[in-house]
Order: C-alpha cells, then structure tokens, then sequence
C-alpha cells in the first residue's frame, strides 16, 4: 500500500468521478483507475461501485476513507516535523551599519534555527514588496503611509557629518551645521531619500544659508570617497559611520540638538509576518 494510493483514492472518494479526481490530481484518469485497482487487489475488497452513472464507496470504501485521512495527515505531520523552518525574508538598506549586527545576533538568540534572508532596496521598492507580501518586514526610516502596510516604531538614528579628515572642522568634537555653510553638500537625490533631504536641507534653512550643491554620485561609497579629495560634506547615520573604514573622511556629530530620522519596521497591515514577535524583540534589545 503506496501513500500515493491511499490520495488517490480519498480524492476520487470525495468527488465520486474518476475523471473530477484526475483534474484534482493533475494527472491522466487511467493513472487513478489504475492505482485503485491495484490499491483493491491488494486489500481484496472493492473500494467502489462503478457504474457509467455514477461512482459510490462501497461499505468497505466507506471504512478505509477515515483511516486512510488518517493515515495521510501523520505523513504530512511527520514531513512538517523535519521540514526546515519557514526562513524571514528581511529589507534592509546600507545605512543600518551596526544596528543590522545587533539585531540579527539578537533575532539569532531567540530563533537560532530560523534562516533569514536579506534584501537591500530602495525604500520604495522594500514597501512595494512588504505589501505584496514578498517581502516579510523591512526597515524604512520616516516614510510616508503605504496602503496595506504599518509601520512599527524602533528608534532613532541620529546623523553625522562626513567631512575631509584634513579639514579643520573635522578636529573639532562637535559642529554646528551653520559652521558648514561655505562647504559645497554632496546629497542624494531627494526621490531617492525625501526624507533625509528634506531634513538636511531644512536644517541649513534653519541655520540661515542655501546649503551649495555638490556633486551627485551613485552610492554613499563613491560620495566618501570624493569628499576624501575635495572640501565637501554629506551626512552619514552614526551606527553606519562606525563600521565605515575611511580614513581619508572624518565623521563629527553635530551640536545638540542634532539632526536625526526615526527607524520603524514595516509589516503588512493585513497579517502579521512569521517571527514577528522575535524580531520586535531583537530590535528592543539590539544596543545590549
């Protein structure tokens, strides 16, 4: 008695039709006709009455159905025993730096057998795929409401400026921002980051100039490593200016009250993600 009997045999006993069952099973209705035959020789019973009608158990089709339920719900429950753990398909964006760590060797302690995988995105696209459910969660900092996804709180992440190591600004402990006014400022473009540009540039209006444009390069890397030859500046988030190794740039907090973006998790609004307990708990717990 094969497992793929006894489904072929539950599934024509709940649609009466041989053919119904095959289109179930995706398969020829000579294959089924054929494994109940050989499911029947085997048991010595007939499992069915067939007629050109109508298709119905027999009594001893009738007592196998429940047992034969059975038997296919313990093989499902003995495949879902060793299957792996469903993986957390994770957004992320370079700038989380050391937070990223933390959070992952938190989430690692509290599911050490559930695989997590990353996706880096623009923040658009990390909501795009939230939403649609291709993505579990990912990490997004102030962004506008997204239908069918919420955002989560998680905290603060405070901006440094990136500065020339040889400039004389770079020596001090901390700067102002107006102290930056005659320094051209190499920013993303504000579609990529509305965000973090209007906050920038905000705090230079604030501080009374016109920041000067710089240069627009394609990745923070490229930006780091042109301000490491020209007298330029640019902001970093302070958890990733900690793992960045560039000592041709200096990073400098910026005088209370500094500049900084709130961090938050999104999720779908409609159902929660798996783990999504562990992981509000690892990014509670991530700065231990």
């Amino acid at each position: 008695m094969e497992l793929r009997q006894l489904t072929y045999f539950v599934t024509v006993a709940e649609e009466l039709h041989f053919g119904r069952a095959a289109e179930r099973l995706h398969i020829v209705q000579s294959a089924v006709s054929q494994q109940i035959q050989r499911l029947e020789r085997e048991l010595g019973a007939g499992l069915f009455d067939r007629s050109p009608r109508r298709v119905r158990l027999t009594a001893a089709g009738e007592r196998l159905l429940p047992e034969a339920r059975a038997v296919l719900a313990a093989a499902e429950r003995a495949r879902a025993a060793v299957a792996p753990p469903p993986g957390l398909r994770l957004g992320t964006s370079t700038g989380l730096g050391e937070h990223l760590d933390r959070v992952l060797a938190a989430f690692t302690r509290r599911a050490p057998d559930v695989p997590v995988e990353l996706v880096s995105l623009p923040v658009s696209a990390r909501l795009a795929r939230v939403a649609g459910g291709q993505l579990d969660a990912a990490f997004v900092r102030a962004v506008e409401p997204v239908p069918g996804v919420r955002v989560l709180p998680l905290w603060s992440d405070p901006l440094v400026a990136a500065l020339p190591a040889a400039h004389p600004l770079a020596a001090r402990p901390e700067i102002g921002v107006g102290e930056l006014a005659g320094l051209p400022l190499a920013l993303t473009e504000r579609r990529h980051n509305p965000a973090l540009v209007d906050l920038v540039v905000g705090a230079c209006h604030q501080a009374g100039f016109e920041p000067l444009p710089g240069p627009v390069n394609g990745s923070l890397q490229d930006t780091l490593a042109t301000i490491g030859t020209r007298p330029l500046w640019t902001v970093v988030y302070a958890s990733h200016a900690r793992v960045l190794h560039t000592p041709r740039v200096a990073f400098v907090p910026f005088r209370a009250p500094g500049l900084a973006l709130s961090t938050g998790l999104a999720v779908r609004a409609s159902e929660p993600p798996p783990y999504l307990e562990e992981l509000l708990l690892a990014c509670g717990d991530h700065e231990n």
